[in-house]
């Protein structure tokens, strides 16, 4: 059962510390904060074409210190970042998706990473145990800063199990969503645990890290086909269905994927409908459409920078 993927990351951005409000992975809360604002922002306004000035603004920066910043928190410049939200770039990776992912589930592999390697070990919970409902499974979690809002981080004893996202406010309803779908487990806040491991994922932390999947047997096989979904690239849930031989099982595929607890590191957010449009996320679509075009741009920038 046991798989190994490679995964994007940020810039280091150094050693992590406590904060006031949500305690944080990064050195700064209230810059990753600025950068989500940013983030949301041009993701909701791209095609009005915002302007460096505007979204500036909206993250209470000088337009210099903001280039600055959205290029080493994000990785990849604003100007990249918008080019890369619109429906036609989608619609260009899709036509090249079927192909890639092919590849990728025959080679059981993601692709090559950019900015480091965070290497996934896959440990699935049996089914005897998820109909318990997580009964005596004890689950960490906690909140913290990213640039995709608020990010609750949940971990057992093997593993991550639950990456979700929201904005600042939300976290009772967050943590609410993610608690019914193991309702019978103990749940045990711990800020400093899961502010590590939300420094490797977002923060450039190289090395292993173990998911825990907690779901049904025919959950976790979609989710493990969505981890050979290479950053960058996206695919359809007909595309899903058809690899994992189950090519009329589309809609039950679009269940599974909108069931997946691991946001990101699992990345749901990279299947689209068969015409490019993107369709219900769990997050949001603005969220979606944000981490589609991250990794977007980091794939292009990289591809540009090895080229020179």
């Amino acid at each position: 059962m046991n798989r190994k993927k490679r995964v994007e990351g940020h810039e280091t951005l150094g050693h992590s510390r406590a904060m006031s409000k949500h305690e944080t992975f990064s050195e700064d809360s209230a810059t990753w904060r600025k950068m989500g604002r940013a983030i949301r922002y041009l993701s909701e306004h791209y095609l009005e074409q915002p302007n460096l000035d505007e979204a500036a603004s909206v993250a209470g920066l000088s337009q210099f210190h903001f280039q600055r910043l959205f290029q080493r928190y994000v990785g990849v410049s604003p100007k990249a970042f918008v080019s890369h939200l619109t429906l036609g770039h989608a619609k260009a990776d899709l036509a090249r998706g079927a192909s890639v992912l092919e590849a990728a589930l025959d080679a059981g592999l993601s692709g090559p990473s950019r900015l480091h390697d965070l290497c996934l070990k896959i440990e699935a919970m049996t089914p005897g145990d998820y109909a318990k409902g997580g009964e005596g499974v004890a689950i960490e979690y906690g909140f913290h800063d990213c640039p995709f809002g608020i990010a609750l981080v949940m971990a057992t004893a093997k593993g991550v199990c639950g990456l979700a996202f929201g904005d600042e406010g939300e976290e009772d309803e967050m943590f609410a969503d993610m608690k019914s779908r193991w309702p019978r487990a103990h749940y045990i806040r711990d800020q400093k645990h899961t502010g590590e491991i939300a420094e490797r994922i977002f923060a450039a932390r190289d090395g292993e890290l173990k998911l825990h999947l907690i779901g049904t047997p025919w959950q976790i096989k979609v989710w493990q086909a969505l981890l050979a979904i290479p950053s960058g690239q996206v695919t359809t849930y007909r595309n899903i269905a058809s690899k994992i031989l189950a090519p009329r099982a589309s809609r039950a595929v679009g269940t599974a994927v909108g069931r997946n607890p691991i946001s990101l590191l699992i990345p749901c957010h990279r299947v689209l409908g068969s015409d490019g449009a993107l369709h219900g996320y769990h997050w949001g679509l603005t969220r979606k459409r944000a981490m589609l075009a991250v990794e977007a741009a980091r794939l292009q920038t990289a591809s540009t920078s090895a080229i020179v």
